[in-house]
């Protein structure tokens, strides 16, 4: 048998919180301590000596569960190790109880990291089993296991509640060296930038000669921008997908997404991103198309993505518009291959290295703890196993099957679902018994644990009822008597609680591990996804009007110079804006409003030519702060689209209230009705999560012949 009557044992289910971790531990703790008080009334004689001797049992087990549970974690201290040495040592001494039992104690002074006292506890239960019965060996092997596995399950559930109360910090830290990454980014690449047009435009004031310079820096800075935004997007395939998955819906093209990656992906996501845009413009464009399907998976260290529709006939046709796609992707040591399949649909195919993740992967420190653990352990049994078994020509056999016995155990408990290993197990535990008798019979335990592991409850439980069973028959064959059928069958399941808690236990540990890594993943690419977002809506406008702005002060710098200074000193305050939208971007607060945008949207779409009507029908100082901001970012994505996307001439701007709700509404004439359908672009998606976050709604619409209507609500 594994444990002598009054062995702990260990227990651990995957489950997601410190709470049932706890409950695992003291489950086992508690069979361990069924053990000792059911195997009093066979080593102490009378009802009263027995009874005391189980009392004295739980008194050591009630010691130990104050390491475990939290709401008695005040009564924690030195002397609960005295109470629980006390209680051990009489039950020992004085009732006859088995010296296994002192395994508690020197289990609870390893969590004390008082090593050597817990050596001295073993010494001494091996001389008392000396004294008592002249063998010391097998008794002192089970003190040292038992203190191993209270040490590592005690430990376990330590970790798993440190665990889960550091997800959240790590994921704020995550989001955190983001965020200071971004910063440091957009301040060198920017920051020189929006100071240089500043600083020029002042310049420019007294000599007009200098404002191509001024011109040439606010081109640079906005491609700078525009770059900046698109590789923190890239980060991430989401907005990718999103923006694909809406352009085919428009085209009448039935989308369907697999993703089976981990995100953020870093440099890789842009060049999937541009395979998947092409991909996508490709099927719109040929309008033949029914269906489309977007597939991403990982493995072997590299992102792959697949595109498949059933719109293209020829292999040229299809790969036609990818040749850009390809050569990039070739270039940075991927693979890109695009043709038809046997099933006649044409697929793109694009497989890329994923490079150094942002978050690094959970250490598996913990894990690899219990699997230490659980090596020692199945040392220990196999150790005691082969002193039951008599020298002669058994015994290098019995060494021979214990050591499969354990590489089967340690080689699975690294894996899923059980598979193949009952069966194996179930072999090894009864088929040596015949021939090696009891000292075989402790094997099933293993087994136990297997199911415990592998299998949902409702299979398990019966299953380690039958090996109980089974154990219990083989025990009775072999002639035991009762004290030991009942002893070899309850150390059956102290066993396997034993590896169901080390196995279980760990896993727990590392999925909370992967939770927390999945949450850090999660915040740097919202970190990045929201720098785009600011980047696009609020500097790329800023940056675009200046550019505007440059242009109409050198045209009239001949013409009209007092309007040309005019306008320099404007590109002075919009610079100034620029650096308040730039510290927006790398994790400031917005400084927006929308009474300040409606004027400037007035005074940028007024340079371009375009003819501006306002109707507000808002008081602004009554208007809440954050909501301001937000509609006057949308004003700003607004105004970004007329002067980039259309020939507008007219933009009429209005803003009101529709009961509780507060709306802006932006309509231009410069809708194109017969130009190609495009891929959408980030400005309506960064509104439209914008808008969502104040419970508000975004739509953006032609509207008549020749004109395009955009319509923010909140409330």
């Amino acid at each position: 048998m594994f444990f002598e009557a009054g062995s702990p044992g260990r227990s651990a289910e995957t489950v997601p919180g410190p709470r049932v971790a706890r409950v695992i531990v003291g489950l086992v703790m508690v069979a361990f301590a069924g053990v000792y008080v059911l195997a009093a009334p066979s080593r102490t004689e009378g009802a009263a000596r027995a009874g005391a001797a189980a009392v004295l049992a739980v008194a050591v087990l009630l010691a130990q569960l104050v390491r475990v549970v939290p709401r008695l974690e005040r009564w924690r201290g030195g002397w609960t190790v005295l109470v629980q040495g006390a209680a051990a040592y009489a039950g020992v001494i004085a009732f006859g109880t088995s010296v296994g039992i002192l395994g508690f104690v020197a289990g609870s002074l390893l969590l004390t990291r008082a090593w050597p006292l817990a050596a001295g506890v073993v010494a001494s239960a091996a001389i008392i089993d000396h004294l008592r019965n002249g063998a010391s060996a097998d008794v002192t092997i089970t003190c040292l296991l038992t203190a191993l596995v209270v040490y590592g399950l005690v430990r376990l559930a330590d970790r798993v509640g440190d665990t889960a109360a550091a997800r959240l910090p790590l994921t704020l830290a995550a989001a955190g060296r983001e965020r200071l990454r971004i910063a440091a980014e957009l301040n060198r690449a920017l920051g020189d930038g929006l100071q240089a047009i500043s600083a020029g435009s002042r310049r420019a004031v007294e000599r007009p000669e200098e404002i191509g310079g001024v011109l040439a820096v606010a081109r640079g800075t906005l491609n700078d921008a525009r770059a900046a935004a698109a590789d923190f997007r890239s980060m991430s395939l989401a907005p990718e997908v999103t923006a694909a998955r809406a352009l085919l819906d428009a085209a009448g093209v039935v989308a369907e997404v697999r993703g089976g990656h981990r995100e953020p992906l870093g440099p890789a996501g842009a060049l999937l991103a541009m395979v998947l845009r092409e991909a996508v413009t490709d099927v719109v464009r040929a309008e033949t198309a029914r269906t489309c399907v977007i597939e991403t998976s990982e493995g072997g260290g590299l992102v792959r993505l697949r595109v498949v529709n059933d719109g293209v006939r020829t292999a040229e046709q299809g790969a036609g518009g990818l040749v850009e796609a390809a050569a990039r992707v070739r270039a940075a040591g991927g693979d890109f291959s695009a043709g038809l399949g046997n099933d006649g649909r044409f697929a793109v195919e694009a497989a890329v290295a994923a490079g150094e993740r942002p978050v690094s992967l959970p250490d598996r420190a913990a894990y690899r703890l219990s699997l230490v653990l659980l090596a020692a352990v199945l040392a220990g049994f196999s150790v005691k196993g082969l002193l039951a078994v008599p020298w002669g020509p058994e015994w290098p056999a019995a060494a021979a099957l214990l050591l499969l016995v354990s590489a089967t155990q340690l080689f699975w408990a690294g894996r899923g679902r059980p598979g193949w290993w009952p069966l194996i197990l179930a072999v090894l535990g009864f088929a040596p018994v015949p021939v090696f008798g009891q000292a075989w019979l402790g094997v099933a335990g293993f087994l136990a644990g297997t199911f415990l592991v592998g299998l949902p409850r409702r299979a398990s439980v019966p299953l380690v009822a039958v090996t109980m069973a089974g154990v219990g028959a083989g025990a009775r064959m072999l002639g035991l008597g009762t004290a030991s059928v009942v002893n070899y069958v309850v150390s059956t399941l102290v066993t396997g609680l034993v590896v169901y808690g080390l196995v279980r236990l760990a896993r727990l540990v590392r999925d909370l591990q992967a939770a927390g890594e999945e949450l850090a993943r999660a915040a740097t690419v919202q970190e990045r996804l929201r720098a785009a977002r600011d980047l696009h809506d609020l500097l790329g406008h800023s940056l675009a009007a200046i550019l505007l702005k440059c242009e109409l002060a050198r045209r009239l710098a001949d013409v009209d110079p007092a309007r040309s200074r005019q306008e320099l000193a404007e590109i002075v305050d919009m610079a100034d804006q620029a650096r308040g939208d730039l510290r927006t971007a790398t994790g400031g607060d917005a400084e927006l409003s929308l009474e300040g945008e409606v004027a400037s949207a007035r005074s940028v779409l007024t340079a371009a030519g375009v003819e501006v009507e306002v109707e507000t029908g808002l008081e602004h100082p009554d208007l809440d702060g954050r909501v301001s901001a937000v509609l006057g970012t949308v004003l700003r994505e607004a105004v970004t689209n007329v002067l980039r996307h259309s020939t507008a001439t007219r933009c009429t701007i209005l803003t009101g209230r529709d009961g509780d709700a507060v709306r802006l509404v932006v309509v231009n004439d410069g809708l194109d009705p017969d130009a190609p359908r495009t891929p959408p672009g980030a400005g309506i998606g960064n509104l439209t999560t914008r808008l969502a976050s104040f419970g508000g709604t975004l739509s953006a619409r032609a509207d008549g012949a020749g004109y395009f209507r955009l319509e923010a609500r909140i409330g």
